[in-house]
């Protein structure tokens, strides 16, 4: 990283949560931040905060462009905290009149990969550097260390690398979350596909919780016993959110009631246009024709619990609805059944992981981005949503062999332990779920993918029969050897025309 001049100012252009906690984070590493928002109250808002924090001196309000360009150095540098489609466009085409070679824009909004593909394109040719950078860890880690993940031209990575370094999480090692991804639009469309992990994460345990909860009884404050305990160790230690979820369930108000008890099962971030990056992610799986049940049902349950009107509505037109029923074991059963839950839990987990993994390793050999797969796992570390020690581990381990080697994962004979040996526990209890009506779309997703992922038999014989019936699809035979998805070779008349 020779030659590359020392951020010491910036423009930090959206000043919400995200981008309000990247600039006092900033500020408090010594770097002088001039802050412009669309909000001017927003703004003034933030100033106030620094003010408390000590470091008012190192930040700046500036309203229009070219007030904000005419007080940075050169090269002038911007970070974008704003919200995903036409609104980064519009600002880097305000920008555009101030901005000259080798400046350089650190998009740290959840952009979509696309977008920031384009924009890449059209600066470069007035020598403008952009980088798409992912941050993750909410708005707690954009004040405190966020885990980043910046992808682009080399050059612009080592621009800002070492300012990136001074304000990233730290894992257990002192090693800073955030690395040199790839090119091109990377940094966002890995980003995208940790959302898509975090969704298949976030429903798994939101399934268990409701499991214990309403299945087995058991309390609130037990349920944050339990969850703190797998945080403890194990295969699901050092977890985010088992983490956050053993905090969640012993919080009470100021009245001493339990605050989750209040809260309504209803995710609208989806359909309200603030979060894009959960649909982009099943989107993808499905257009590189990449299995991932554990991302997209999760993905589905959402977008039901968003529309929690229509669902009363149809629990109306049903008569009811197909209540959880209790478990029926007996109390000396429970603690296996726990560990069940907890391994059913940690496989969906492993799952989502792995199902996004292949997907990023498609788009990767599609858009030759040449992602490096243990800066990714360094990057997960800590400060993001994803954060599970034992599965970064497992991976670290796999992403240490050349780049050239198999990369999907469930090639991986570690991943193939791992995921058979607790097969059999995911197994009861999602039979568990079937007898109780457990709404449990992301564990029961998760087998059905280790089922048709590793067997040879799948039903589809008889569906590529149905195909050529009715569409003269073409089929391969059982006696010859098994080829790639591609056309087969042989048809039958099965009916006359």
């Amino acid at each position: 990283m020779a030659n590359v001049p020392e951020i010491k100012k910036l423009a930090m252009i959206g000043c919400g949560s995200m981008g309000g906690g990247m600039a006092l984070l900033f500020a408090e590493h010594g770097i002088t931040v001039l802050l412009n928002d669309p909000g001017e109250a927003t703004v003034d808002s933030l100033l106030k905060t620094a003010e408390k924090d000590g470091i008012r001196n190192k930040l700046e309000k500036h309203l229009d462009y070219e007030d904000l360009c005419k007080n940075l150095d050169s090269p002038k540098v911007f970070v974008f905290s704003l919200p995903h489609g036409t609104v980064g466009d519009s600002v880097v085409e305000g920008l555009h009149p101030y901005l000259e070679k080798g400046d350089l824009i650190i998009d740290a909004s959840n952009e979509n990969w696309r977008n920031t593909q384009r924009r890449q394109g059209k600066l470069v040719t007035q020598g403008v550097h952009y980088v798409g950078m992912g941050v993750s860890g909410g708005y707690q880690a954009a004040r405190r260390g966020p885990s980043m993940c910046p992808g682009g031209e080399d050059r612009a990575l080592d621009m800002v690398l070492p300012l990136l370094q001074k304000v990233a999480a730290r894992d257990a090692r002192g090693n800073p979350c955030v690395g040199r991804c790839g090119m091109g639009g990377s940094g966002h469309y890995v980003k995208m596909i940790h959302n898509g992990i975090e969704h298949g994460m976030m429903s798994a345990q939101a399934e268990a919780w409701q499991i214990m909860n309403l299945g087995l009884g058991m309390t609130y404050d037990e349920i944050g016993d339990v969850f703190a305990k797998w945080n403890t160790d194990g295969e699901l230690r050092g977890t985010f959110l088992i983490d956050i979820g053993a905090q969640i369930n012993k919080q009470r108000d100021d009245k001493g009631k339990h605050v989750l008890s209040v809260v309504e099962d209803k995710v609208v971030q989806d359909i309200d246009g603030t979060e894009g990056t959960g649909v982009w992610s099943s989107e993808e799986a499905i257009r590189l024709h990449v299995p991932a049940p554990t991302l997209s049902d999760a993905h589905y349950v959402r977008v039901a619990s968003a529309f929690r009107k229509d669902r009363k509505k149809i629990k109306a037109t049903f008569g009811g609805h197909f209540p959880l029923e209790k478990w029926t074991g007996s109390e000396e059963e429970k603690p296996a059944f726990l560990e069940d839950l907890r391994k059913a839990v940690y496989t969906a987990f492993l799952a989502a992981f792995v199902q996004g993994i292949n997907v990023i390793d498609l788009a990767d050999q599609e858009n030759k981005w040449s992602i490096n797969f243990c800066e990714v796992i360094q990057i997960w570390r800590n400060g993001c949503i994803i954060k599970a020690d034992y599965i970064a581990d497992l991976l670290e381990e796999i992403f240490k062999t050349p780049k050239d080697t198999d990369r999907d994962l469930l090639h991986n004979e570690g991943i193939a332990k791992e995921l058979s040996a607790n097969f059999a526990a995911l197994k009861r209890v999602v039979a568990m779920g079937v007898q109780t009506n457990a709404i449990i779309p992301s564990l029961s997703a998760s087998l059905e993918y280790l089922k048709y992922s590793v067997n040879t038999i799948l039903p589809t014989q008889f569906y590529e029969a149905q195909l050529d019936f009715f569409g003269k699809h073409m089929f391969d035979l059982k006696s010859e050897p098994a080829g790639g998805p591609e056309t087969g070779h042989h048809h039958y008349e099965w009916k006359p025309a």
